[in-house]
This record gives structure tokens, sequence and C-alpha cells, in this order.
């Protein structure tokens, strides 16, 4: 199992690691570190390739069932399985997680070390406002969070109808500077600038990552975007006693 530490200078009792495809059981096309279940892999193998990454962790993952919106939970409090893209914590105690193989992965914490949060940002949700959500329920001023970006689609790789394009800029017209047209109907979306935009707008100034691109490097990501039946990463943050 090998894992991606968030370059970000985040406070000493804040802990993020990124999971990559290698070092688990799953076989192809879920080789090998796969962690969901709903990707049509053996139970047996996602349940290992769980136990393996939770062998690494102080306290149990708050597993979502992610559907593409904007709800926010107390990963301290939530079922295993809630319905929702995003989680927080207040306190040591619970991992914030959730999974991506093209979406963005974006982690959150405050610059004292009192909150943290994972957000999973498709392009439905990022429109959506789930950034703004996870934002909000963190309960720190915007100015006083750091933000890391992970590994997602990059703008060479991710194309998509007018729809999408529309969509961002129905909510802010300055979003059109993430298109670039492509195909006659289609456009080159970056999704890494329409979060930072979003998260900028929102009051964010600390953002890091964002450099990774999962269709590109098959080697070390899943993307779904490229091989349709795949496997699943997980970001994972929590905070650490003081």
């Amino acid at each position: 199992m090998h894992f991606i530490v968030p370059q970000w200078p985040a406070p000493e009792n804040v802990r993020a690691v990124q999971t990559v495809r290698t070092g688990g059981c799953s076989l192809p096309p879920w080789a090998s570190f796969n962690l969901a279940g709903h990707v049509g892999d053996d139970p047996a193998h996602v349940a290992a390739n769980r136990q393996l990454l939770a062998a690494q962790l102080p306290y149990p993952p708050c597993w979502l069932e992610q559907v593409h919106g904007t709800t926010v939970v107390d990963a301290a409090a939530a079922p295993s399985g809630s319905i929702a893209d995003a989680s927080f914590s207040h306190g040591p105690g619970s991992v914030c997680v959730v999974m991506t193989a093209d979406c963005l992965p974006v982690l959150f914490c405050a610059r004292n070390g009192s909150a943290v949060a994972a957000a999973h940002a498709g392009w439905r949700g990022l429109q959506a406002g789930v950034l703004e959500q996870t934002l909000a329920a963190l309960a720190v001023p915007p100015e006083d969070v750091l933000a890391w970006l992970g590994p997602a689609i990059g703008p060479e790789n991710f194309e998509v109808g007018e729809e999408v394009r529309a969509a961002f800029m129905a909510t802010d017209g300055e979003a059109q500077r993430a298109f670039r047209p492509g195909a006659p109907g289609k456009w080159w979306c970056d999704l890494y600038f329409l979060a930072r935009q979003r998260l900028e707008k929102a009051g964010v100034r600390h953002i890091y990552g964002g450099e990774e691109c999962t269709v590109a490097d098959s080697a070390r990501f899943f993307s779904y975007r490229r091989d349709g039946v795949t496997g699943r990463m997980a970001s994972l943050i929590w905070l650490q006693p003081t």
C-alpha cells in the first residue's frame, strides 16, 4: 500500500493521506488497491483493502455513499454509508474520507488545527456548491482555511458538453476561463481552475495541490474516464490529539 502525502503547511496535529491504485489485492480491472464496494470488484478484496487501510489509521474512516450532491455530515456522528459528498471533524476520533477516480477530492483544515474536512467534487457537485457547503460546515473563517486539491482528471483530458459550461457560467460568467473549445459542441474543462475559482470567491486564500491528472497517470491512479470499469482511491484527513 502506498500513499501520497499532501504538500501543504498544515498544522502538526492534522494528518492527511491520498491512496493510489497500488499495494492492494484486487484483480484487474480493479488492480489493486480498490476501496469501493459499488464498482463490481470482489467484496472480499474490497474488505481486505479497507482492512489494510484501517490498520494505518488511528480511527475508523467515515465512508460515504457519494451521490454528486452537496450534503455535508459530521464524521464523528454520521453512520458509515451515509448519503453525502463531504464530511467534517472538529476533534480527534474520526477520519473524513471521500473516494474518487477522476472527480476532484478536496481536503480542508483550519490553520490553527481545530477542524478538518474532505469533499468529493465532481463537476455536478462543484457547480452545485459542495465546496461552499463544506466550508460552512467547517465553521472556520475562510481566510484561516487551507485547501488541498487531490488527484483528478486534468484539463487536457476532461472533455464536456455545452451543458456543463452553461451550468457553471450561469452561476459565474468568469467560469468561462476554465473552458477551451474542443470538438463541435464540446469543451475542454479545467476542474482544478473551477475549484480554485470557487474557493477564492468564498474567501479561501491558501490553496495547494492540483497538479495531477488521473487519466494521464495510469500507473498510480484509477480513472473512470479512461477505463470505464475501475477502482476508486481515497482521500483522508483527521485530527490527532494535541
